[in-house]
């Protein structure tokens, strides 16, 4: 009987299982788990204190008074697991995609001009799909930040000239950004604006050339808000006494109320008496006003430590990564969530005037939740490429003899 001889076994393949299953159950890093840990804590806070908020009008409208939190709630149950799985994302596919992401976003945004847009306190910026109302506005600040990474990603070695930092970036910008201002939305488009100036910022562009877009951007602004009357009279309304109290400080003084009337502990869970029709917007724009009345001092500052914790871990990607467009993207994206919560609870505390701009992860609005949490995916993306902390040895802490 004649033996054939086995040819030789190949380690290659099972060396190749070993270290893909190696990596696929590597510990995630600090990063990570702070910018997981702070969304998610944010979100389920945020569902407790929209239901708080919006039971009382429900009860009073006849309507479910579940119905404000069941609706946020379907965008969370969307959002937390689409959060992890554009965490699983290549950075090349996000490279990628930059472009079309700006041009669907845009797209997406010209819809509130169509017979589908809606218009609500004097602003047309939502759309009505299937009986929800979606803020196309909320996808494009994700899509504006990484498509001006992407762009200035090719134009690294070139961004000590002027015209190639602002070429095609501010132009392109400024058309993403007029057409939001074209529905009136001045809240949202001044958040755009933080995205694009902190995209250049974290690109290393040289304080020269940066500080011309800063004008730009601050005189655009200024010039919107006060090409109006109405507008004007608004944005500067002194709501130090109770002069104003029915007309244009009528929100900002309940806010303030609200939140003083809470003391260090507040009035517990639900007891809030502002959200019974007196502080309008309780559930959206105004959210921080109730968890100031409710849960007092100690769950404001609960919320302003989950938003720091939050910061910190997306600064650490902006630090330690050496992708420059890991680098500008994270720093848009960061500069709009920690941006956007900063000038929500200005307002709420009287420090600028109401703008329309909610609170990111609280503020009952489902799309806003949902881009939120699409962005929170896309830092977690970054998180997962950070080179992992070299630990000290056992053989290089001992001592020669």
């Amino acid at each position: 009987m004649t033996q054939v001889s086995r040819p030789p076994r190949s380690e290659s393949g099972g060396l190749a299982a070993r270290v893909s299953l190696g990596r696929r159950f590597t510990p995630v890093s600090t990063e990570f788990l702070l910018i997981a840990s702070t969304a998610l804590l944010l979100t389920l806070f945020g569902l407790v204190m929209v239901l708080s908020a919006t039971s009382a009008t429900a009860v009073a409208d006849g309507a479910n008074p579940m119905d404000g939190a069941l609706r946020q709630g379907v965008f969370a149950l969307l959002g937390i697991p689409l959060m992890f799985l554009i965490s699983r994302l290549p950075i090349a596919f996000l490279k990628k995609m930059a472009w079309p992401a700006l041009f669907g976003a845009v797209a997406l945004q010209m819809l509130v001009f169509t017979p589908l847009g809606i218009a609500d306190g004097g602003n047309r910026n939502w759309i009505m799909i299937a009986g929800y109302t979606l803020q196309p506005s909320e996808f494009l600040k994700l899509a504006l930040a990484l498509w001006i990474a992407a762009v200035l990603l090719r134009k690294r070695t070139m961004l000590g000239t002027w015209h190639h930092v602002f070429i095609p970036v501010i132009p392109v910008g400024a058309l993403a950004i007029g057409t939001v201002l074209a529905g009136k939305d001045l809240g949202t488009a001044m958040v755009l604006v933080l995205i694009l100036l902190g995209c250049l910022f974290f690109s290393g562009v040289k304080l020269r050339l940066f500080i011309i877009p800063v004008v730009i951007g601050v005189v655009a602004v200024l010039a919107y808000a006060f090409s109006s009357e109405d507008r004007m009279r608004r944005m500067t309304a002194a709501c130090d006494d109770m002069s104003l109290y029915y007309t244009d400080c009528y929100q900002s003084i309940h806010g303030i109320w609200g939140m003083a009337s809470g003391g260090i502990f507040g009035l517990g869970l639900g007891n809030s008496q502002e959200k019974y029709g007196w502080l309008p917007a309780a559930g959206n724009d105004f959210i921080f006003a109730i968890v100031g009345e409710e849960l007092g001092l100690i769950g404001c500052i609960v919320v302003l430590a989950l938003f720091t914790f939050f910061t910190v871990g997306a600064f650490h990607i902006i630090r330690k990564t050496d992708d420059p467009f890991i680098r500008v993207a994270a720093g848009g994206i960061t500069v709009w969530i920690v941006g956007q919560a900063v000038l929500n609870i200005g307002v709420v505390i009287g420090v600028f005037p109401v703008m329309g701009v909610p609170l990111p992860f609280m503020s009952q609005g489902g799309t806003a939740l949902l881009a939120v949490l699409i962005a929170c995916g896309v830092l977690l993306a970054f998180a997962r490429t950070l080179p992992a902390e070299e630990k000290p040895s056992a053989a290089a802490g001992r001592v020669t003899r």
